[in-house]
């Protein structure tokens, strides 16, 4: 969604942050479930679908849709290209579901929307004659689509941010943890380069960046409710803590509070930092020819204080339609694009399949070389909050961890701000 470099393509995108959500929220009932009674029925239809999809990202599931039509001539699939921008497609989206139309028998969302549309009752659950085969998916995409112990979309594609490192500069392999990463900081401030560069700037960035480090410190924003605040625990503070304490530092440069991921990229394959957290998108601008870094660094998982760190998960979840008359075929469709030749297909693609096997093809990872990290990363990754109010609890963090870093809170402050946000967000 948005641009293809932006939040891991599937997971890119600036939050709206308005009334809307609060507002379809209010559709749920006290426990968060929808009393509609369309769940469970038409579980055994099949028929013609429609399988709708954000406009920037279309062009990457058209040959699996073709494939799929060449073979099912009974039960062919309509593309719906809805919006470029997130907040435009999730809009589209919920007008449709609130008003229980059966439009769209497929959706690709976003997965921080997942939740609140399981809260809203508006995704079939694949339970029971919809149960799909999870085993071999990434054991992170798989919680992303799950919402209070049910699943409830496939995951379709993933993304995780890597670390990438100057081996001219730090050597030729990764700091193993984040204070082995803090120290040869030295090493940078001797070549008159900037230390770690990373995405500050107060929009959803900042809370991928903030979600990481409470993660890797072994925290979480909220419990498995959706609801409850825990960023006020020790762990998930310390982890706040070593982000803020790097920036006040200069470890990571004042600048980074104005960075997004192409401000991040621009400075890495300049040449002008040690490190940077980024998508891997960026692997393939830092090896281009003009690259200043072509041929000089390498990409490792992020790191926490014990190894690897846990990465913010992007990507798509695929959800059937509460509404749909033919679920049967949406769910056959949504194994399909699990696959392995289709996921192999957008591996290609450089669009991160879900299925774990893929990232051990030889002739995948000799073309694209930072498949082994992004799976060391996509292994340890962990969604952004797996709530029904994620835009309420995303500015909260936005909003607090900017104030933590521009010295306007304490970390404590913010910590208990964020816990108190959190808070009015989810009533």
């Amino acid at each position: 969604m948005g641009t293809r470099t932006r939040f891991g393509r599937g997971g890119m995108f600036a939050v709206a942050l308005s009334v809307a959500s609060a507002l379809v929220l209010s559709a749920c009932s006290d426990d968060g479930d929808s009393a509609d009674d369309s769940a469970g029925k038409n579980l055994d239809g099949r028929g013609a679908i429609s399988f709708a999809m954000g406009k920037n990202d279309l062009d990457l599931i058209r040959p699996v849709v073709a494939s799929w039509n060449k073979a099912h001539a009974d039960e062919q699939v309509k593309l719906v290209e809805l919006p470029g921008e997130a907040d435009d497609q999730r809009s589209r989206l919920v007008q449709s579901l609130q008003a229980k139309n059966s439009e769209f028998d497929v959706m690709a969302l976003d997965v921080t929307w997942t939740a609140e549309f399981a809260a809203n009752g508006w995704l079939e659950p694949l339970t029971g004659d919809l149960a799909i085969d999870t085993a071999g998916l990434l054991p992170a995409t798989v919680e992303s689509a799950t919402y209070r112990d049910v699943l409830y979309a496939g995951p379709q594609n993933t993304n995780a941010q890597l670390l990438y490192y100057r081996k001219d500069i730090v050597g030729n392999k990764a700091p193993e943890n984040w204070a082995a990463l803090t120290e040869s900081c030295a090493k940078a401030k001797a070549k008159k380069v900037d230390c770690l560069v990373t995405q500050l700037k107060q929009y959803e960035g900042l809370t991928v960046n903030a979600s990481q480090f409470i993660h890797s410190w072994g925290g979480q924003v909220v419990g498995s409710d959706g609801k409850t605040p825990e960023v006020n625990s020790t762990k998930a503070k310390e982890g706040l803590s070593a982000l803020v304490d790097a920036y006040k530092k200069g470890l990571i440069p004042k600048k980074a509070t104005g960075f997004t991921e192409e401000e991040t990229n621009l400075s890495f394959v300049g040449g002008e930092s040690a490190y940077a957290y980024n998508w891997p998108y960026m692997y393939t601008n830092a090896g281009d020819a003009e690259s200043k870094v072509k041929g000089k660094f390498g990409v490792a998982a992020i790191v926490g204080p014990d190894g690897a760190g846990a990465s913010t998960l992007g990507g798509y979840n695929d959800g059937i339609n509460v509404y749909s008359k033919h679920k049967a075929t949406a769910l056959d469709f949504i194994k399909y694009i699990q696959s392995a030749e289709n996921q192999k297909s957008f591996a290609k693609a450089s669009f991160p399949p879900v299925l774990a096997s893929i990232y051990d093809d030889k002739g995948l990872v000799k073309e694209f070389p930072y498949l082994p990290a992004l799976k060391d990363a996509l292994e340890n990754a962990k969604p952004r909050p797996v709530t029904p109010y994620y835009n309420g609890v995303s500015k909260a963090i936005q909003d607090n961890t900017y104030a933590a870093l521009n010295g306007s809170k304490t970390v404590d402050q913010a910590a208990a701000d964020i816990d108190a946000a959190i808070k009015v967000a989810t009533k």
